[in-house]
């Protein structure tokens, strides 16, 4: 396993799906069983392969980069391919190898449009390098260029095989992001400037910062903020979520909701604290008033919902606020409750959406007016809907709880340099919305599985209980729900120390501003 050790495993686990979808070039388009099969096997060996660097892994020493390669690249500009992973990448890149081979497991029974497997297969390779690759990435041009591969793919998914608003849905999401993303690209390209010796190389950076005046730090802040709040998505740019989330098939929606949305916060997390910290502390009250209305404001328009995928979309922005709340409080707890957060939100909207997408294919309706009875007439779909939307609200015992609580506690003693009265009050408005999410996500399980079977659906043709190939994508989901809220420790073990080693940085950026302004009395 030394071929592993060195950091070309991780290589190995980033590109297998793009070579996967190079192999399904070769195979013609007739053949849709055996470009099932090539598709899921790539994926399928992309998770064995994070399964032995889990192994290979030092969860004792989780705050450093691990399994790293740093090779030359483009050298006109000092950009290197550098990757690597620590404890807070690693939980990322696992769910995006996992959720991504579960897609493709789903994808054997429920392919939208026969006849175009192989695109609509290669194009789910893709994107799951483009995911893989912005978890591992040490280097901000590199990191860049994954970010922006999942928009093509993600485009076409939609566009080509979304629902009826489809293309109008694609543009808004491709033009939203890409807006964003150039906002981060300038922000990047200041830091590079700013940085002496020049270089891309996240880590080169860190050691490096802050960067020149307060007033850079916050520019270049601003041009990150723009890209990834973009991606998040947060409050008030959120609006091209609901409409992306609608209209993608139902892999598609699974992978943007348990994959893509995660791009965003992640970096916060691996670029934007670290590497303006002080900015990041001038920011920090800014981005927590904001999360705490996209987490009203995402609960009270779920009410208003009458398509389930729509509802389940809007959920997502409330869900992401609290994610977004726990990285602006810059504390252990809170930023360790935003990736348990993001990890909970992938594995429990993913399996929402998953769902949502099975609901339609039986009942040819998402309308939430009617639907109704699953407990009495599919009663184990039922149930895995209820345990979904029971997760979803935060239950003690399963995944959404931890993620939400400890934003919430991080809340109550935030950053020094930030204001405890803003961030309790803050609290405050978070736990009003966790009030609001219980309500609307029972009020949606009241709905769909409880009461009477609608008379249209009463004969019961073409809807039938969960089947073999749903339980085999399902099923790890919802073991890992259980697991992640019975036994927290499962993530927050590996995510602690490299939470540590990222407060450290802000602590230290801190200290030298207070010496610097004593300096100058």
């Amino acid at each position: 396993m030394e071929w592993f050790d060195n950091g070309w495993g991780l290589s190995l686990a980033t590109f297998l799906p793009a070579l996967g979808a190079i192999a399904l070039l070769f195979i013609p388009p007739t053949q849709e069983q055996f470009i099932r099969f090539v598709g899921t096997l790539f994926a399928g060996l992309a998770l064995l392969v994070g399964v032995i660097l889990l192994d290979q892994f030092d969860f004792a020493n989780a705050g450093a980069i691990q399994l790293d390669v740093n090779a030359e690249w483009i050298t006109q500009i000092n950009s290197r391919y550098h990757i690597g992973v620590d404890g807070m990448s690693l939980p990322l890149l696992v769910l995006s190898l996992l959720v991504s081979f579960l897609c493709t497991i789903y994808m054997w029974f429920h392919i939208p449009a026969p006849g175009k497997t192989k695109a609509f297969m290669a194009l789910v390779l893709i994107l799951e390098t483009g995911m893989n690759g912005s978890f591992v990435a040490l280097d901000l041009i590199l990191f860049f260029i994954f970010f922006e591969i999942v928009l093509v793919p993600m485009y076409f998914l939609i566009g080509i095989w979304g629902g009826p608003r489809r293309e109008y849905a694609a543009v808004k999401f491709f033009l939203y992001t890409l807006f964003g993303s150039i906002f981060m690209l300038l922000g990047f390209l200041a830091m590079y400037f700013q940085s002496e010796p020049r270089t891309f190389d996240m880590l080169a950076l860190r050691d490096q910062a802050p960067f020149g005046s307060e007033l850079f730090q916050n520019i270049a802040f601003l041009g990150l903020f723009l890209g990834f709040a973009i991606k998040v998505p947060m409050w008030p740019f959120h609006t091209w979520l609901p409409d992306a989330h609608t209209e993608a098939p139902t892999v598609g929606s699974v992978l943007l909701a348990a994959i893509m949305l995660k791009m965003g916060t992640y970096g916060f997390i691996r670029i934007a604290l670290p590497l303006l910290p002080d900015a990041a502390v001038n920011y920090a009250p800014i981005i927590g008033v904001l999360s705490v209305i996209a987490i009203i404001y995402g609960a009270l328009c779920c009410f208003a919902q009458t398509d389930l995928k729509r509802l389940i979309a809007f959920s997502s922005v409330g869900h992401m606020g609290f994610v977004m709340l726990g990285i602006a409080t810059l504390t252990d707890e809170g930023i360790n409750g935003a990736i348990f957060g993001m990890v909970a939100h992938g594995l429990i909207t993913g399996m929402l959406f998953f769902l949502a997408g099975s609901m339609h294919e039986r009942y040819h309706t998402r309308e939430i007016a009617d639907l109704g009875g699953m407990l009495q007439q599919i009663p184990r779909f039922g149930s895995v809907f209820a345990f979904a939307a029971i997760a979803s609200l935060g239950l003690p015992g399963l995944a959404g709880f931890w993620g939400e609580m400890l934003a919430l506690l991080g809340s109550y003693n935030p950053h020094p340099g930030l204001s405890e009265g803003l961030f309790r009050v803050l609290m405050v408005g978070g736990g009003i919305g966790t009030v609001l999410t219980a309500g609307y996500l029972l009020w949606t399980v009241q709905r769909v599985v409880q009461g009477r079977v609608p008379e249209k659906f009463a004969e019961g043709h073409g809807i039938h209980d969960v089947v073999r190939p749903e339980w085999l994508a399902w099923a790890p989901l919802l073991i890992l729900i259980l697991a992640a809220g019975v036994y927290p420790k499962l993530l927050l073990g590996v995510t602690d120390a490299a939470v540590q080693a990222l407060l450290g940085v802000l602590d230290g950026a801190a200290e030298g501003a207070a010496a610097a302004a004593d300096g100058g009395h």
